[in-house]
């Protein structure tokens, strides 16, 4: 079995009473691309300067290709950082951009210098563009020149700092795959912060949910999405609604009858779930279907649409059911209005996760 090429074990790290990042654990393979996502606050963007070695772990190793590089300096450890901001130099143009950090270290003769800054601008598709003045770029070239400057040093890892937050959403979305077929094209193995979704799914081939400071999940998108470990990773990737329950029975082929509210659906359970025991089902909008408010039946929770939203060749409703619990649920244009009484009836079990409900923490006084 071949090792990780990237390994962070338990790294650890404390702002005064702030416990930043908590035991976080990950592994990556060479040319691979992990995307660390979390709302603000998360620890992901300390994660990243840990691993850039900007700050000092309290605990934790981080291994490079087999080598501990816990303790060397930014500039031992080869690693690239593209910054949020970019940090790129006005007056400079953009050959004197990317030659920035080569020319600084003062190791390489002009003529290699020049090479990689020629084949870095190569590889992001900016050749030609050597004395163009950043100024003159748009948000999207400017974000290349950050990334070639970043690679111009061949580092073994590239680290990427929210790369798309400064763009609009039009551009947003262009530079978004431009760049995950540029660090394919490439091959470098990479790691980047984001707090969208969308960013981690299309740029990561693994995606790895921080929270307070903790890892809550780590696996492919459609992984995260599909079966989410907790129900702040369903509720965070993608959208999903949250319905109270209870545990009618199981029969031990990883299915259970939940009740909700007046009606009781059949759900796939999890290990340690038992009769009477008071769960959260997590409900994505794609996971019921709509029924005509009339309609009896065991299964069918009613309830009264409050809210329209169109997509185009979709709509979301929001519904309020009989037991004063909110879901939103996708479905055609048609759909319903607010005001109409609906059915609601699992369309599969996929979409519907069951999680042991979370007692409140006591308070110590």
């Amino acid at each position: 079995m071949t090792a990780p090429y990237l390994e962070i074990t338990d790294l650890t790290k404390r702002f005064g009473p702030v416990l930043a990042v908590d035991g976080v654990s990950l592994t990556l393979d060479r040319g691979s691309v992990l995307a660390l996502l979390g709302p603000s606050g998360c620890g992901k963007t300390t994660t990243l300067r840990l691993l850039a070695g900007f700050e000092e772990a309290d605990r934790g190793r981080i291994r490079v290709d087999g080598e501990d590089v816990t303790n060397r300096t930014p500039v031992d450890r080869r690693f690239g950082m593209v910054f949020q901001n970019y940090a790129l130099f006005p007056h400079l143009d953009v050959a004197g951009n990317v030659a920035f950090g080569l020319e600084s270290k003062r190791e390489h003769p002009r003529a290699e210098i020049a090479r990689r800054v020629g084949q870095a601008l190569a590889a992001v598709e900016l050749s030609g563009f050597e004395r163009r003045r950043v100024g003159e770029l748009s948000g999207g070239q400017q974000q290349r020149v950050a990334l070639a400057r970043a690679l111009a040093p061949e580092p073994r890892v590239l680290l990427l700092d929210e790369p798309l937050s400064n763009l609009d959403p039009v551009l947003r979305e262009r530079t978004r795959i431009e760049l995950g077929q540029l660090v394919r094209r490439i091959g470098i193995t990479t790691v980047l912060v984001t707090h969208e979704q969308e960013d981690a799914f299309d740029l990561g081939d693994r995606v790895a949910v921080l929270r307070g400071g903790r890892l809550e999940q780590l696996g492919t998108p459609e992984a995260l999405y599909d079966r989410p470990a907790t129900p702040f990773v369903a509720g965070f990737v993608g959208r999903a609604s949250e319905l109270s329950g209870t545990v009618v029975s199981t029969d031990g082929n990883g299915t259970a009858i939940v009740r909700v509210e007046d009606v009781e659906w059949r759900l796939d359970s999890r290990p340690g779930l038992v009769a009477g025991s008071e769960v959260v089902v997590s409900v994505r909008p794609e996971a019921l279907g709509l029924a005509p408010g009339s309609s009896a039946g065991a299964a069918c929770l009613s309830g009264k649409v409050v809210n329209r939203r169109f997509r185009g060749s979709w709509t979301l409703l929001t519904i309020r059911t009989t037991g004063g619990a909110t879901v939103e649920v996708e479905c055609g244009r048609a759909g319903a209005t607010p005001g109409d009484s609906v059915g609601l009836l699992p369309n599969s079990s996929r979409g519907l996760h069951v999680f042991p409900k979370q007692r409140p923490a006591e308070d110590p006084s």
